[in-house]
């Protein structure tokens, strides 16, 4: 077995890019989107007639309806997610300085109010972090690599129309 043969090799050779996603994790494709039903796929990005430029082809796609759901359910999850955890975190910080006594208070032996909120932090940190991770893994991966997949196929049209116009 040669040292090229492996995971590439099915693979025309090392410029190939027909996938360029192809080691894209997979995870929650699939998956339910929370009331039972798989999670919709979005819709392609039609291709335009013509020689467009990559920049006509990346406005295209932020001007597409899947784009905009994509930034959508970014958005929906993220603002009230800084939200919260924005509120909890002045909310410590203020009660830290405003009532020490409070702070000071025993809960048991010597861990204090202050030292549970201060790892109530921690926690809620590492607890936001896996639910926006799992949050994107189930709402948006999906549409967001079928859009990537769109700009490829349309970049890749292009070029082949560049270079067979160039050929001539």
């Amino acid at each position: 077995m040669e040292k090229d043969d492996g995971r590439d090799a099915g693979r025309d050779g090392p410029g190939d890019l027909r996938d360029p996603w192809h080691d894209a994790l997979a995870t929650g494709w699939g998956e339910p989107d929370g009331v039972g039903t798989p999670a919709p796929k979005s819709p392609a990005v039609p291709v335009p007639e013509g020689d467009r430029s990559a920049t006509d082809i990346y406005l295209q796609v932020q001007a597409s309806a899947a784009f905009q759901e994509v930034r959508r359910r970014y958005r929906r999850f993220v603002i009230p997610g800084v939200a919260v955890f924005f509120t909890w975190y002045v909310a410590y910080v203020v009660t830290a300085t405003s009532a020490p006594g409070l702070m000071a208070r025993p809960v048991t032996g010597a861990v204090n109010v202050a030292m549970l909120a201060g790892l109530g932090q921690f926690v809620t940190t590492f607890l936001l972090t896996w639910a926006y991770a799992r949050h994107a893994r189930l709402r948006r991966d999906r549409a967001a690599l079928d859009l990537r997949w769109a700009v490829f196929e349309q970049e890749r049209e292009r070029e082949l129309k560049q270079g067979a116009s160039g050929d001539r």
